[in-house]
């Protein structure tokens, strides 16, 4: 019904700074020697996000620049003992879980040894300076400043083959989940404040993603592609990751790797942990989406949900699919409350499951039954955890069938998973790391290890009033019809009041006018395999989406209008929209 139109590589090409980035080594050198100055001294500032291979840079940029004098600034990093006292209290002692850090990078640098760089950068009085490294620019502001930057996924991928640690800790060998979560909780939010000011003012980025081929970019033609983006509709560059209870269906819908055994998630829109794909001619430059929402936030938000949320981008579409799988974790999400005082993050995972598709039969778990003594499931939940027997999940929580388009909301508090035979679209509030699993089936993940369980966190959050009754009521397929006309109709189909994410479902044969109204919004094509996104008064370039593919509408675009396209002439066409609420 739907061929294998997605695009999994979406880039924005950039105009008019067509000849302003470099691909490899040798034109990176050159345009880099030819921004320096001929004569006198010249400080050179290459700082970079942590994981960005220092090895390389130096032998195959720094030493090509033949510079009078090299400071590596990480020798002036505290010591791995010192680091780790300091971030205890972030750390924690979870495998999953952490404290969100408030550090500045500076108090990770030793006073004495930072300031003794300091001085040997301006004791060399004449020829080029090179200041390289995590927190270079605290050293010395820069002459001509780089920055090298690197995705997240890219990072995560280090982390698995077992090329990288934690910055300023060797622990290449340790639980990866541990990994992960000190560069979640500490390192992105600490080098992220760093880097914000450095790329607003950058001479050139340094694309590193690619080892062998690193790539880079004028930092002017870098924020005129950034700008661009917020005045018309893209994509960010989606992941898929097998897991445990991973399915085949977006293996065969968006052709990937028949190799692999299954693919569980697709983060296909989280733009903090997403790339962005900027094309300036023939170089092709990613950088962490996050950028984007760092350096523009008010035209890519809005005003209203800048003011609310700040530089973080509050909406997350992404995939879970369990056909021809298995359950996921049965699971909860912590109230407001909670995730503020325990892990510092100021609002929770409110969140939806939207139906793609499902097989006969599938069902979703949703919410406790009516009547059931709390003390009594947990204590099952407590027996299951230490493998005496399984969860009764039959005797304590509700299952209801899962048929295509059906939309089930997950405020908060409330108990659920999607079981076998469903693709979901779940739309939801982004702080997703904070899940607390109660019962995994028993099973084990990809790494051998058993998988986290958090029931002691889990206990303190479950809202037992979400019972078979309420959740019926209030979390079911609550559709409302809001507006219709020639060959359209808009429903309201969620979320639930205590969510602050609105979702709206338009089903369409002819072009549906819709407006940002100054908040973000984002879309996705759920039935149809071809959309036209269009300016009315011709402000961006017409932009085509196909089948499942989720797409970002800034605030600053205003008025857009989609209408059906090419194969999909004839056709009934949906997309589910979500926007922040005023």
């Amino acid at each position: 019904m739907h061929p294998a139109s997605y695009d999994k590589y979406p880039e924005v090409r950039v105009s008019g700074f067509e000849h302003q980035a470099w691909q490899g080594w040798p034109a990176i050198k050159q345009a880099v020697s030819e921004r320096l100055s001929a004569s006198g001294k010249t400080v050179l500032v290459i700082d970079c996000y942590p994981g960005v291979q220092l090895d390389e840079l130096h032998t195959q940029l720094i030493e090509q620049l033949n510079p009078q004098h090299i400071i590596n600034a990480e020798s002036a990093r505290l010591c791995e003992q010192h680091l780790h006292d300091l971030l205890a209290r972030n750390l924690t002692d979870d495998r999953v879980f952490g404290v969100l850090s408030c550090h500045e990078l500076s108090e990770f640098f030793c006073p004495d040894k930072l300031a003794q760089a300091q001085r040997e950068a301006a004791e060399t009085t004449s020829g080029l300076v090179v200041i390289y490294g995590p927190g270079a620019a605290l050293v010395h502001p820069g002459d001509v400043l780089i920055y090298a930057d690197l995705a997240r996924w890219e990072i995560q991928q280090r982390f698995r083959r077992g090329e990288l640690g934690n910055w300023g800790a060797d622990n290449v060998n340790e639980d990866i989940l541990r990994r992960y979560k000190r560069a979640f909780f500490i390192e992105w939010r600490v080098f992220d404040r760093h880097k914000t000011p450095l790329l607003k003012r950058a001479d050139f980025l340094l694309d590193t993603n690619n080892a062998q081929q690193p790539a880079m970019v004028n930092g002017d033609a870098l924020r005129h592609g950034l700008q661009q983006t917020t005045q018309q509709p893209f994509r960010v560059v989606p992941f898929f990751d097998p897991g445990v209870w991973g399915g085949q269906w977006m293996k065969d819908k968006f052709d990937l790797d028949p190799s692999k055994p299954n693919y569980a998630w697709c983060f296909d829109c989280v733009p903090e942990e997403n790339s962005l794909l900027l094309r300036f001619g023939d170089v092709r430059i990613e950088i962490p989406s996050q950028d984007l929402v760092l350096l523009y936030p008010r035209p890519l938000l809005g005003e209203r949900v800048h003011a609310r949320f700040g530089a973080e981008f509050p909406i997350r579409f992404d995939f879970l699919d369990t056909i021809g799988g298995q359950n996921l974790s049965f699971q909860v999400h912590p109230i407001t409350e909670y995730i503020q005082q325990h892990f510092g993050m100021h609002y929770t995972q409110d969140e939806s499951y939207y139906l793609l598709e499902a097989e006969p039969g599938a069902e979703v778990y949703l919410g406790t039954k009516t009547g059931i003594d709390p003390q009594e499931m947990l204590d099952d939940l407590a027996r299951a955890q230490r493998g005496e027997k399984a969860f009764d999940d039959e005797k304590f929580v509700n299952r209801f069938q899962a048929r295509k388009h059906d939309h089930f909301l997950i405020p908060a508090g409330t108990v659920h998973c999607s079981g076998s035979g469903a693709m979901v679209l779940e739309i939801s509030a982004t702080p997703y790391i904070f899940t607390f699993k109660l019962w995994d089936w028993g099973r084990l993940g990809l790494d051998g290890l058993p998988r986290p369980v958090h029931l002691d966190h889990g206990a303190q959050v479950i809202d037992w009033q979400r019972d078979t009754q309420w959740v019926s009521e209030h979390l079911v397929n609550h559709f409302e019809p809001i507006a219709e006309g020639d060959g359209w109709r808009e429903e309201r189909t969620g979320l639930h009041e205590r969510e602050f994410i609105e979702t709206r479902r338009h089903w369409f044969t002819q072009p549906v006018t819709h407006h940002t109204h100054g908040g973000v919004n984002v879309l996705n094509l759920v039935e149809g395999d071809e959309a036209l996104v269009e300016s009315p008064s011709g402000a961006f370039e017409p932009f085509v989406v196909h089948y499942a593919e989720t797409f970002i509408i800034p605030a600053a675009v205003g008025e857009y209008r989609i209408s059906p396209y090419g194969r999909s002439a004839g056709q009934q066409l949906a997309t589910m929209k979500a926007w922040v609420r005023g």
